[in-house]
């Protein structure tokens, strides 16, 4: 198999480093066979800026990778790059491992909540199929978490995937973790835009970098909405993504005890003042900032504790024991 220098960034753990083999994806999923053709360098690929392309090679990877026998979306929402989201989970898999003598831990006790699931519930189908670890997911929309639910009937996984709806939308782990919650590890891909304006000039910046040049995707209002994928809570909030991290900071330390390790994606490096900002005003006894990278696309986990060193061994013999030894 062919190589690809961009895909070299990932994680070393990431299955998805080597160029895509179309042969193979193709016979996991038949539905991917009509959208595959040459490109310019005579290599077979997709039309990536085509939804329908991208959530066919999704379905192929998930099932070839990790299992996941069905895998769909509503229309109109985000359809995850599934590489980017698998670097995710393997760096907060060896932030575990500083405390299981480097090794990345397995197995359901340990739990994850994923705030902002979505329908796609992509980080519990792989964090599970990668480790084992059990996840609940929190989200605020219903039609999100129904695609969700679907999903883990229809791939067997209602012993290891629970959902939760945030009736209250101002807050972030209120009522998500609940009295005798204890999570190793929180995370979360927060909403990137503070508005949706900017977020449809995001869009129109992603198809001029996907070099759509065809009438038929023009970046009028309509269109732009239509083929950008994403509902208002999974694309923008009011003060984009600094204002949301710093509400899940401050909104953290009220549950220092029940989790081991916040984390969460900070995708624009200009947002990381005011977030350490944050975290110090919080009094996190330990911040920890992954830089992650998937082709030119520049991101990394900010990841905090509340817990000293002995307060975290005490916290894993009380929880994560059986599971590490």
């Amino acid at each position: 198999m062919k190589s690809d220098n961009n895909k070299r960034k990932l994680h070393p753990r990431n299955q998805h480093r080597e160029r895509y083999d179309f042969d193979q994806l193709t016979q996991s999923s038949a539905t991917l066979v009509q959208y595959v053709r040459l490109n310019e360098y005579g290599d077979a690929s997709i039309d990536f800026s085509n939804p329908q392309a991208v959530k066919a090679l999704n379905q192929a990877l998930l099932k070839q990778f990790y299992g996941v026998s069905v895998w769909d979306i509503p229309k109109q929402y985000l359809c995850p790059p599934i590489p980017g989201r698998a670097d995710y989970l393997h760096y907060l898999a060896d932030l575990l491992s500083e405390l299981n003598d480097g090794q990345a831990p397995i197995g359901k006790c340990v739990r994850v909540l994923d705030i902002g699931v979505g329908a796609n519930m992509i980080y519990p189908l792989i964090g599970n199929r990668e480790y084992g670890w059990h996840f609940v997911g929190a989200d605020i929309e219903v039609k999100a978490l129904q695609n969700a639910q679907q999903l883990i009937d229809a791939n067997g996984l209602s012993n290891a995937i629970e959902l939760r709806l945030q009736t209250s939308p101002p807050s972030i782990f209120k009522d998500m973790i609940r009295q005798d919650d204890a999570f190793a590890l929180t995370m979360c891909n927060p909403p990137f835009h503070g508005s949706l304006e900017e977020a449809q000039a995001g869009t129109k910046r992603k198809w001029q970098g996907l070099a759509k040049q065809s009438a038929k995707h023009t970046t009028d209002k309509k269109s732009t909405i239509l083929n950008f994928g994403g509902q208002s809570a999974e694309l923008y909030c009011e003060g984009g993504e600094e204002v949301f991290v710093t509400t899940m900071i401050n909104e953290s330390k009220q549950f220092s005890a029940q989790c081991l390790w916040f984390t969460t994606l900070v995708s624009k490096a200009a947002n990381l003042p005011g977030i350490y900002r944050a975290l110090k005003k919080a009094n996190a006894l330990k911040v920890n900032t992954i830089e992650m990278a998937q082709g030119q696309k520049q991101s990394r986990i900010v990841a905090w504790t509340f817990l000293n060193p002995s307060q975290q061994r005490a916290w894993v013999t009380m929880h994560l024991t059986k599971h590490l030894l």
